[in-house]
C-alpha cells in the first residue's frame, strides 16, 4: 500500500526537523528584525549639552551670565573627561 504523502518524513519522527527549521527561521527572523531596529535608534543623532544650551540661550530662557556660566561648565568638564582619558586637552584623541 502506497502512502504518497505521509512517508517517514511527515509520519515518523522527521516532521521535527522541518519544525525545528521553521522555528529557527522565525527566531532569526526575529533577531535580525530586533538587531536592525536598535541599529537604526543608536543611529539618531544626538544633542550634545552644547547644542541644548544654546537653545536655550537662543529661546530666551537664559541670560548672558548663567549661559557663559554654563557653557563654561561644559568646557571644563569637556576637557576633564580628556585628560582622564591621558590625552591633552589641547590634542585631538585619533580613533
Amino acid at each position: 500500500m502506497e502512502h504518497y504523502y505521509w512517508n517517514d518524513w511527515y509520519m515518523g519522527w522527521g516532521w521535527f526537523l522541518w519544525y525545528g527549521l521553521i522555528v529557527l527561521m522565525f527566531s532569526s527572523l526575529g533577531n535580525w528584525g530586533y538587531t536592525y531596529s536598535a541599529h537604526r535608534k543608536s543611529s539618531l543623532p544626538r544633542k550634545e549639552a552644547l547644542d541644548i544650551l544654546n537653545e536655550r540661550y537662543a529661546r530666551g530662557e537664559l541670560d548672558r551670565d548663567e549661559y557663559n556660566r554654563m557653557k563654561n561648565d561644559i568646557y571644563k568638564e569637556k576637557s576633564d573627561n580628556v585628560s582622564k582619558a591621558g590625552v591633552s586637552p589641547r590634542q585631538t584623541p585619533v580613533y
